[in-house]
Order: structure tokens, then C-alpha cells, then sequence
């Protein structure tokens, strides 16, 4: 099965900024060639999340408060007394979501929902510039 790799940069507010990458994704999608097999996407960091949910205000705050309850942004971590930063709490979210996502691709789209948008949450306590790998494999 050939594979096909296009990586993307996105800028990033940090501070669980929850950004939609599906039309990203659609392109590398579509440029691959690929019209059945499955197409993986990847957030380069361990501080970053690749999810799914319906991409509008009410559900990304909803997403954002559940986080918060989780893994709360304050400086009581280990994290941070070992290497005297802030950002204990972002690698717990990163760990809990993942930082990848696979999705079946079929007539050379990836299969996502109505309603389901993919998504970059980057949970790093600055603004950051990402990196995102895609890789499609099938035929």
C-alpha cells in the first residue's frame, strides 16, 4: 500500500485553545490520491491533543471545563517542582487525550461525522506554533 505525509504548521493561542483542522486534513486527504484506507493525523508535542467533538462555542467551552476539572491549571505538579515551569497540567491533558487520531478513508475523504470536526487542542501555558503530520495509507 503506497503512503503519502504532509505535515502543516497552525499557530496557537495556548491555554487549551481548541483549533479545527478537518479542512487541513481534507486537503492532505484529497492531495494523497488515496480513495480507500485510513488516514492518521498527529500533534508534535507532549503538550498538545488531537480529539473529535462538534466544533461550536457551547461544546468547546464544555471541553475546556471538563479539562480543567481533570487536570487543573495551577502549579501543584511534580511536574513543575522538578523543572520549575508552569505546565504540569498540559502534559496530563496531552497524556489523557492522545496526541493522535486515525479515521477510515473512503471515496478519498476521511469519515467523520456531521457533526464532527477534527481537532488540535494545545494545552501548553504560552501560544505555540504546531506542527501537524498527516499520513494517509491505501489504495
Amino acid at each position: 500500500m503506497p503512503a503519502y505525509q504532509k505535515d502543516f504548521r497552525i499557530s496557537t493561542r495556548g491555554r487549551c485553545d481548541v483549533l479545527d483542522i478537518s479542512a487541513q486534513v481534507a486537503k492532505v486527504v484529497a492531495a494523497s490520491g488515496v480513495q480507500t484506507g485510513i488516514v492518521n493525523i498527529s500533534g508534535v508535542g507532549s503538550t498538545v491533543g488531537i480529539t473529535t467533538l462538534e466544533f461550536e462555542p457551547g461544546c468547546v467551552a464544555d471541553l475546556q471545563r471538563a479539562l480543567e476539572k481533570v487536570a487543573p491549571m495551577n502549579p501543584d505538579y511534580a511536574h513543575n517542582a522538578r523543572w520549575g515551569d508552569e505546565n504540569g497540567y498540559a502534559h496530563l491533558r496531552s497524556a489523557l487525550m492522545g496526541t493522535a487520531q486515525s479515521f477510515p478513508v473512503s471515496a478519498g475523504r476521511a469519515l467523520i461525522g456531521t457533526w464532527q470536526q477534527i481537532v488540535l487542542c494545545d494545552f501548553d501555558e504560552r501560544p505555540r506554533e504546531r506542527q501537524v503530520i498527516v499520513t494517509v495509507v491505501g489504495e
